[in-house]
């Protein structure tokens, strides 16, 4: 995990002396190198979350090191990606960015910055392609799904579930919140506040003059 943007970067493998591959690279390299040369692993691959720079930092130095094939939102990979004999399979999840994905093998799934343990990813723009990612998309995962997120701590599909602010009023298990806020100096709904991996909290705003967006929680004005 990167100590200031809290952004993760894993190797992951099935055995060890097999193939390996890499998801997202903004994070320090070094632990995941000594793990490489530990473990005698193969790299094959680079699985990009998206695109933005807080989880590409190092991709460059990755690709180049290993011979790595990228795999990601605009590329095609030219051959199927399997590991340990599971295949990973790449889910479409835009909204925080028009190129985000996910990635599912076996149980786990790297969830980039579409779902957190307790928030989903931020967007001023594309409320509802978030809503649908996290939604449609990957609350349709088995519960025991472990999900490894962008930024701080794995969780669950079930967790979320049960306990994720945004998931429990989308779902209809909660209402939607009615105290007012002010986001810039624009009056506004607060409708969900939620926990963030940054420790200052998600929201999602309805402005008074039209239209929804999920924001940092520094950014809301409450009382």
């Amino acid at each position: 995990m990167h100590p200031d943007w809290l952004s993760d970067a894993y190797l992951v493998y099935a055995e060890r002396g097999g193939e390996a591959l890499f998801v997202d690279s903004g994070a320090s390299l070094e632990p995941l190198l000594e793990e490489v040369e530990a473990a005698g692993v193969k790299p094959r691959w680079l699985l990009r979350t998206h695109a933005h720079h807080d989880h590409v930092e190092h991709e460059e130095e990755l690709r180049h090191r290993f011979d790595l094939e990228l795999v990601a939102a605009a590329i095609r990979p030219s051959n199927t990606v399997l590991l340990g004999g599971s295949e990973v399979r790449v889910l479409p999840t835009p909204g925080h960015s028009d190129d985000g994905v996910s990635f599912v093998l076996g149980d786990i799934c790297f969830s980039g910055d579409t779902l957190f343990k307790d928030a989903v990813g931020g967007t001023q723009t594309e409320f509802e392609a978030v809503r649908r990612s996290v939604m449609d998309v990957l609350m349709a995962l088995p519960p025991e799904t472990t999900v490894y997120p962008g930024h701080t701590d794995s969780t669950t599909i079930g967790r979320e579930r049960k306990e994720n602010p945004f998931v429990r009023v989308w779902s209809g298990a909660e209402p939607e919140g009615t105290e007012r806020c002010r986001v810039g100096g624009a009056a506004a709904t607060l409708v969900v506040w939620s926990p963030d991996y940054d420790g200052k909290g998600k929201a999602w705003v309805r402005l008074d003059d039209g239209g929804d967006a999920i924001i940092g929680g520094s950014r809301v004005e409450r009382g």
